[in-house]
């Protein structure tokens, strides 16, 4: 506190923002409840509040949160204490991206007349669509974005299956990961909670200050309190911690310093960044580290060291319900890249339709985005905050949410927009309810299937005998530079580029990051 009487205010020394993507949490540490949320402030009383458990999905880590709603409004979020994920934290943008949910929304169906979206009803618009599907099932594509729930990519899934549609792809353009069946190659299989058991964490094209927030303060936490040390192959940024840089590309993995590193250490742990596996020697990649793995110990009976970090909450999910391309298909590249007549977009922002040509795109979103602005049938789907749905987060943890409030308009749940669509055009799928098509991808009794549990990482439990053997790669490592998955913290998803929250703390960020440069 500086100053006296009326003039006294609570600041920090240098008056200055807190750069951190966990700024938020001291409001949940202060004993007297003097540090306050500004953007709830005066907008609700504690006691008008309906609360509801629920789980985050800004990033792939997939938080305890708990949403309060007033009447149809959500009015904040916050964190609920899960050890084995988040603890009892939760980033900024988790916390205060809430106010996106209102805002941007789509709340009926549109048909692009005249270069102009047109509001329609429901059954025109699906008639739309049918009349999109008809130009045959090599010319139509579908890829799935960040945000998507199994439900949908389920529903989705078979759906353009019985239409005979191959081209199906859940991952960001160029992947190089997910085709093999083998779950464990894209799971961070020591869990988020592993990090505190290892003692040599080496991070490959990832940082996860800015990809998984909450994680990363774990990992501060196993430096600080335990015997952690980190290696970075990648950007140096910052990441709150000290760490010894390796390099700047993939080859570093073949030099001599990648081995030191791990020498002596008993649990080593290699974390692939998504981005890296997105690269055209992104195969290469996750061979070699998995190789790597296998080499130094990371990989050994009752210890699984090796993993990857994912950036969206929906990818997980939609790679275990087989969103890849089918034999023969096209991945999301090739899908956006003009040679389809028909795209189809399921909450697909972050993709460059700077391609698709004259193709007919149909989206499936919760907001008024870049999808949705490029688009010709534009169908709306309700939020996380409005549905009960599965997600699987990075660990490989099957979790789900509960709507907190309902949809807003017209929208509907991805899943039952997929069952209308499928009687439509004479292909009905064999479910008409959630709990029916949640039963359907959980298996017949006693099955083991990626959706069978709910709660728990899968672990190191049999995951060494998975990655016995690395993927095939074609080629070699290449020497330039990793890239950013993130370019923007505050501003990944339609949700958050609608918050006017996250705006401003885009903004700050990028005024103190021109600051810090200019010195």
């Amino acid at each position: 506190m500086i100053s006296r009487g009326e003039s006294a205010e609570i600041t920090t020394y240098l008056e200055k923002s807190l750069t951190s993507e966990l700024s938020g949490n001291v409001i949940d540490l202060c004993p007297v409840g003097a540090l306050t949320s500004k953007p709830y402030a005066f907008n609700a009383r504690p006691w008008e509040l309906r609360k509801t458990s629920s789980i985050d999905v800004m990033d792939a880590m997939g938080a305890a949160i708990r949403i309060d709603t007033k009447g149809d409004a959500v009015m904040r979020i916050l964190p609920e204490t899960n050890e084995e994920i988040n603890e009892e934290w939760l980033s900024d943008k988790s916390r205060f991206v809430w106010d996106g949910l209102a805002r941007q929304r789509l709340d009926r169906p549109y048909v692009r007349r005249n270069g102009k979206l047109h509001p329609v009803s429901w059954p025109e618009a699906l008639d739309a669509v049918k009349a999109a599907l008809s130009v045959g099932a090599d010319q139509i594509g579908v890829v799935a974005g960040d945000l998507i729930e199994v439900e949908q990519a389920k529903a989705a899934l078979d759906f353009f299956r019985g239409l005979g549609v191959k081209n199906t792809d859940c991952r960001p353009a160029g992947a190089q990961y997910g085709t093999n069946g083998v779950r464990e190659h894209y799971l961070l299989n020591p869990t988020l909670m592993g990090v505190e058991e290892s003692d040599a964490l080496l991070l490959i094209g990832t940082n996860p200050r800015v990809e998984a927030a909450v994680w990363n303060a774990r990992i501060r936490k196993s430096w600080l309190w335990g015997n952690l040390k980190v290696a970075v192959i990648g950007e140096a940024a910052e990441l709150t911690y000290p760490y010894t840089h390796l390099g700047t590309s993939a080859d570093a993995l073949n030099g001599a310093a990648v081995r030191e590193f791990f020498k002596g250490a008993k649990r080593p742990m290699i974390v692939v960044g998504e981005a890296a596996a997105c690269r055209s020697d992104g195969a290469a990649i996750l061979s070699a580290a998995l190789s790597m793995a296998q080499e130094t110990g990371a990989v050994s009976d009752g210890w699984a060291g090796f993993g990857m970090l994912h950036t969206a909450a929906g990818r997980v999910g939609a790679l275990d319900a087989g969103f890849v391309p089918a034999d023969g298909g096209k991945a999301t590249k090739d899908i956006l890249s003009g040679a389809l007549k028909t795209v189809v977009l399921l909450g697909a922002d972050e993709v460059d339709l700077s391609q698709v040509g004259s193709a007919q795109v149909i989206y499936f979103g919760s907001h008024g985005d870049a999808g949705a602005a490029g688009a010709d049938i534009v169908l709306p789907c309700a939020a996380y905050s409005e549905i009960t749905a599965t997600f699987v987060n990075t660990e490989g943890r099957v979790q789900m949410t509960t709507r907190a409030v309902q949809p807003k308009g017209e929208a509907r749940e991805g899943w039952a927009i997929f069952r209308a669509l499928s009687g439509v055009t004479g292909k009905v799928l064999p479910y008409d309810t959630a709990d029916e098509l949640r039963t359907l991808l959980r298996g017949k009794a006693g099955q083991n299937t990626a959706f069978s549990g709910r709660g728990y990482a899968p672990g190191a439990k049999g995951v060494p005998a998975l990655l016995a053997a690395p993927p095939a790669a074609d080629g070699s490592l290449g020497n330039a530079p990793f890239g950013r998955a993130i370019a923007d913290f505050y501003l990944t998803n339609p949700i958050a580029r609608a918050s006017r929250t996250m705006a401003e703390c885009s903004a700050l960020a990028t005024s103190l990051d021109t600051a810090v440069a200019a010195e």
